[in-house]
């Protein structure tokens, strides 16, 4: 991911800048890997890593040098956030759902330390239309997918789990990228 990531980051740079416009205040990002968002998020935010793998760590810290808004690394789960209740302004996730092995765990936690009115700003890769050929190929390799991609799911119905998150708006923006087995994507913001 920190040699690999920067095709699709070139791609995606525009949108991600758009989706975080405009954050203030405390931002934890699930699953920041190798802090490729750190570098598009707006000045004066404090924001605070959660990622699970421990090889990412000098990655994102490596980042977290390069610039952007301060930053700290915490060693944890989405399904398990080390934060009080209502505590803090908006979540990032890109690329991680697919990934989570309780996504709906991970969301419920996201809702309970979000503050009332806080942002989930989430930018994922999902499944492909159910019956089309895509679809069927995302389950195919799944397995192989799986093990190489650290846990994730190509074939994952992560927009469904959203909106029965319990938020109370969630806006979505499907879009494609060039990357067959992942090229379903969805970009948005759920508000608490």
């Amino acid at each position: 991911m920190a040699r690999d990531g920067s095709h699709y980051d070139a791609f995606v740079e525009d949108r991600k800048r758009r989706l975080f416009r405009g954050l203030t205040g405390i931002l934890v990002e699930i699953g920041a890997g190798t802090g490729p968002n750190l570098r598009h998020l707006p000045p004066g935010l404090t924001v605070v890593a959660v990622e699970p793998n421990p090889f990412m760590h000098r990655h994102f810290l490596r980042e977290a040098r390069n610039g952007g808004p301060p930053a700290a690394l915490l060693h944890g789960r989405a399904e398990a956030l080390p934060f009080r209740d209502g505590s803090i302004d908006a979540v990032l996730s890109t690329l991680v759902l697919c990934s989570v092995p309780e996504t709906d765990r991970a969301l419920r936690e996201i809702l309970r330390i979000l503050r009332p009115g806080g942002k989930f700003l989430f930018m994922e890769h999902v499944a492909a239309p159910e019956g089309s050929w895509l679809r069927r190929a995302q389950a195919l390799v799944r397995p192989v997918w799986r093990v190489l991609g650290d846990g994730c799911e190509p074939d994952r119905n992560t927009e469904g789990h959203l909106l029965r998150a319990g938020f109370r708006e969630v806006q979505v923006e499907r879009f494609a990228v060039p990357i067959p087995i992942v090229s379903p994507h969805i970009a948005g913001l759920a508000v608490k």
